[in-house]
């Protein structure tokens, strides 16, 4: 994995492990990989992995079963999209908004033939 330097890496982790989750792996109440194993394959520290799986425990994404590891909440893909939405509307929204500003694009010019 490639880190990008506008985003922390412990987030960067969450993001890819939260892109997991929504793709069905693992599927809900099912076992994470562990903290050890993320940060190995990944090749970061595994206190950085401990940050991201804490994040993505506040979040409920996951939960701890104390002794056994982390698991996929039930609910998790609803609460990822809910954040990603959140921060699509707040973070890259305004952006996209203020770039279609100084090209001087307008709403009515974009058709969905345009965005994908």
């Amino acid at each position: 994995m490639e880190f990008r330097k506008q985003k922390s890496i412990y987030q960067q982790i969450a993001d890819r492990l939260m892109d997991q989750l929504l793709a069905g792996t693992p599927p809900a109440d099912e076992r994470m990989p562990s903290v050890r194993d993320v940060a190995v394959s990944l090749g970061v520290n595994p206190n950085t992995v401990m940050r991201s799986f804490d994040y993505l425990q506040q979040e409920g994404i996951i939960y701890n079963r104390r002794g056994v590891g982390y698991f996929a909440s039930p609910d998790a893909k609803e609460k990822i999209l809910a954040i990603q939405r959140r921060e699509f509307l707040e973070e890259d929204l305004p952006i996209i908004k203020q770039k279609m500003r100084l090209l001087g694009i307008s709403i009515d010019e974009l058709t969905l033939d345009d965005v994908i």
